[in-house]
This record gives C-alpha cells, sequence and structure tokens, in this order.
C-alpha cells in the first residue's frame, strides 16, 4: 500500500465513520442549530486534537491498555453520565426556549460569540463529546491501530497521510452538516431549530443509556 492508497482509504473509512449516528454528529447538529456554520469546523478542531493525541499515544504502545474491558467500561459510564447530562440540558432549553432560531437577525452577535470565548468551548466540547464515546477509544485500539501498523511501514509519512485523509474526512462531513442546519433558516421556522434540537437531546439520552448499559456490561455488572 503505497502513500495515496493509505491517504484514500483512510479518508473513505473515516468519512463512512463521521456519517453513522454518532455523539460528535449530533453535537455537531444542535451546536448549529445554536451558533451557526463555524461550529462544525470548531467542534472537528477539537475532536482532531484529541485523535492526533490519542494516535501519538497509540504509537507509543498504549493500544492494549485502551482495549481492556475496564478502561472500556469506566470510559463507558462516565462518559454515558456526560452524555446524558448534555441531552437534559438540550431538552430543558427546547422546554423554556433558550434558543437563538433567528440566525440572520444575530449574526452578528453569534459571530461575536464564536469567535470569542464561544471558539474554546466548542473545540473543547468536540474533544470531550469524542472522549465520552467508548467506542471511539475501541475502534482506535482495534481498527485505528492496525492501519497505524501499516501506516508505519512507510515511517512518519505514513502515518500523517493516514491521520490526514483521516481528518480530512471529518472537517468536510461536519462542515457540510453544519452548513445545511445554519442555513436552514433561510427556508425554515422556528419549529425546525427546535425539532433539531429536541431530536438530538432524545438521541443524546438514548446513547448516554446505552454508553452506560454497555460499560455495566464490560465490567459482568449485567
Amino acid at each position: 500500500m503505497n502513500i495515496f492508497a493509505i491517504f484514500g482509504t483512510s479518508f473513505l473509512v473515516a468519512l463512512t465513520g463521521a456519517m453513522a449516528p454518532g455523539p460528535l454528529l449530533t453535537v455537531t447538529l444542535a451546536e448549529s442549530a445554536r451558533r451557526g456554520k463555524k461550529a462544525g469546523p470548531l467542534l472537528v478542531a477539537g475532536h482532531a486534537a484529541l485523535e492526533l493525541l490519542l494516535v501519538t499515544l497509540l504509537v507509543l504502545g498504549l493500544a492494549p491498555f485502551l482495549s481492556r474491558p475496564q478502561v472500556v467500561a469506566v470510559i463507558g459510564i462516565v462518559g454515558g453520565l456526560f452524555l446524558f447530562w448534555m441531552g437534559a440540558s438540550l431538552l430543558r432549553d427546547v422546554i423554556k426556549g433558550r434558543l437563538v432560531l433567528d440566525l440572520g437577525a444575530a449574526g452578528n452577535r453569534e459571530l461575536a460569540g464564536v469567535v470569542g470565548g464561544g471558539a474554546g468551548k466548542l473545540i473543547g466540547l468536540g474533544a470531550a463529546v469524542s472522549l465520552a464515546n467508548p467506542y471511539w477509544s475501541l475502534w482506535w485500539a482495534t481498527v485505528g491501530f492496525a492501519y497505524l501498523t501499516v501506516a508505519l511501514r512507510m515511517g512518519l509519512l505514513g502515518v500523517g497521510a493516514f491521520f490526514t485523509g483521516h481528518i480530512l474526512a471529518d472537517f468536510l462531513w461536519y462542515s457540510v452538516v453544519a452548513w445545511m442546519i445554519a442555513s436552514g433558516h433561510r427556508f425554515l421556522g422556528p419549529r425546525f431549530y427546535r425539532g433539531v434540537l429536541g431530536l438530538s437531546g432524545i438521541f443524546l439520552l438514548g446513547l448516554a443509556g446505552y454508553f452506560v448499559l454497555s460499560g455495566l456490561r464490560f465490567q459482568g455488572v449485567l
């Protein structure tokens, strides 16, 4: 496998994974409705920073540790509780009407919030949501590490091609999703945004329960 093949296949595998429903996609939908199209790239920036750290640790030998049932269980339980808090917060905002729905009228305020302190918050949220997903670390400890093993045969250039393809797929997909949601105010009304946030909250609650139950099963409690 050459550099171009590593890059291309890494891009396609990552794009397939990014398009599947999960915590990061759900949060991207919700935050894009709240903050606009810049939410997608900023969330992925935090996700990418965490993955760069993880790739470095995997190269240094972390894979066996991440695949331990006890580690997966702890990540699942703690991550599930984190996602439960996020989902409950979203539903509370929907019920109480704490939404910025008219992005066109609120453009300047929204842009200032994202460029200012809001940018750091979204980057941190992107990393936190990724870390809260136990299957994210498990994927990297198995499939991701196997891919890294192949890429390492070409040294740092191979690892760079693999990681670049992987992250570009995430940036592409989540940026498109954020743009579609943020641009929806031109065609769709407040009910659309309340629906997006409400469904996102419900989905996060469902994921939270699934992750906690999975963590308990890994621990042998269930």
